[in-house]
């Protein structure tokens, strides 16, 4: 019964993370292809759970919201992207509730808060948006205190965890509309896609066994640590420059900007995190100075990453753990001349989201190196003493 436990938990958080992968892929897809509000309600799509098709439902639409006019060929992206983000919900649901399940009182905040996150959806549907907003902090609360207090190793309550965070990514990918693509919305919307694959891709990992039975790795933990750190804020960065609409601010230069070594910026109004509420920057607000400025800082993290993490995989490498310093190095050698070919070519659309992929396939390997440098600690042991 232990080991059937255990292989329905690594199964699980195995697909979670792939589909999260492929939710975080075709996000970028819908961002890069300008479609994210292609549908101007949420979570319907014109007022249908699909989107409208045929001639009669197209006219309808655009009379219900004459200010976007229906785009056959945009808005089946964002809709099957929201399709793609449920699927992904239920199935962290499911491994946030077998996490759980034997500590009634966590099983019980995974499941109320799910309700609450549903009954949020629902009144903001009904347009009751202040009673929404307060279920769904809720709803997120719940999971987050379970995960807090489970006393289970770390990929246990790291399955629980990912739940509040796939509720509060769900009302970022809400606000994203209602908020007309607030950079910083978006950009936390981005985030919050990479770190839900990041918590299920390190769940999945420990559940399967990555790890040692000793120290002998103790001394690269917090080089790789580091490491992840300084390559999701890179990651953010990134995010910046796409909710911006400055990945072309240099044009299409490298390593120069606009024909220039130092073109005009302006750090200051290109890193504003919050302009007020109210305006469409579907397409960018910023002048090119402050364009400039945000796609030359992007370049500047993307060159501390490179070293940093050039440096990392050589000292994997040289401490017994060649395979995972290969992989880093040639994940990121990879990540970078897709960087430098998004300016060179124009940022065309299969290079740019390839580009936000193999950002968390170089995570991923961080991840894996990270667990890999690690003490089990009972993750996949705990259910030989039949605590399930």
């Amino acid at each position: 019964m232990a080991s059937r436990s255990l292989r329905i938990l690594r199964g699980l958080a195995l697909l979670a993370a792939v589909f999260a992968f492929g939710v975080v892929m075709f996000g970028a897809f819908v961002r890069l292809s300008n479609a994210g509000l292609s549908c101007p309600d949420w979570p319907t799509c014109y007022g249908k759970a699909s989107w409208p098709e045929h001639a009669h439902e197209i006219v309808q639409a655009n009379a219900a919201f004459p200010d976007r006019p229906f785009e056959t060929n945009k808005a089946w992206r964002e809709q099957v992207h929201r399709f793609l983000a449920g699927t992904l919900s239920a199935l962290v649901f499911a491994l946030a509730l077998i996490a759980s399940w034997r500590r009634p009182w966590a099983r019980y905040a995974v499941i109320v808060g799910a309700i609450f996150a549903a009954a949020g959806v629902t009144l903001y549907m009904r347009g009751e948006r202040h009673w929404s907003l307060l279920l769904s902090c809720v709803a997120i609360s719940l999971p987050l205190l379970a995960a807090i207090g489970l006393h289970r190793p770390g990929a246990w309550r790291i399955s629980v965890l990912a739940l509040a965070v796939v509720i509060f990514q769900a009302m970022l990918g809400m606000w994203t509309v209602t908020l007309l693509l607030k950079p910083i919305v978006v950009m936390g919307h981005l985030m919050g896609g990479i770190t839900t694959f990041a918590l299920l891709a390190y769940a999945a990992l420990r559940f399967a066994g990555v790890g040692v039975d000793d120290e002998r790795y103790a001394g690269l933990r917090k080089a790789v640590v580091f490491g992840i750190v300084l390559l999701l804020a890179q990651i953010a960065l990134g995010g910046w420059t796409s909710s911006n609409y400055a990945a072309l601010a240099c044009g299409t230069d490298f390593p120069k900007c606009l024909g220039q070594w130092a073109p005009p910026t302006d750090f200051r109004e290109g890193f504003v995190l919050w302009r007020g509420i109210g305006v469409n920057y579907e397409g960018g607000v910023l002048d090119m100075a402050a364009r400039s400025a945000i796609q030359i800082a992007h370049r500047i993290g993307a060159l501390v990453v490179f070293c940093y993490l050039a440096w990392l995989s050589h000292r994997v490498s040289r401490r017994g753990l060649r395979g995972l310093g290969l992989a880093i190095a040639l994940v990121l050698v990879s990540q970078v001349l897709l960087g430098i070919s998004n300016v060179h070519f124009g940022l065309p659309l299969p290079v740019a989201t390839l580009h936000n992929g193999v950002a968390a396939l170089l995570l991923f390997t961080l991840l894996a190196t990270l667990a890999r440098t690690q003490r089990r600690h009972d993750d996949t042991m705990f259910l030989s003493f039949g605590h399930l």
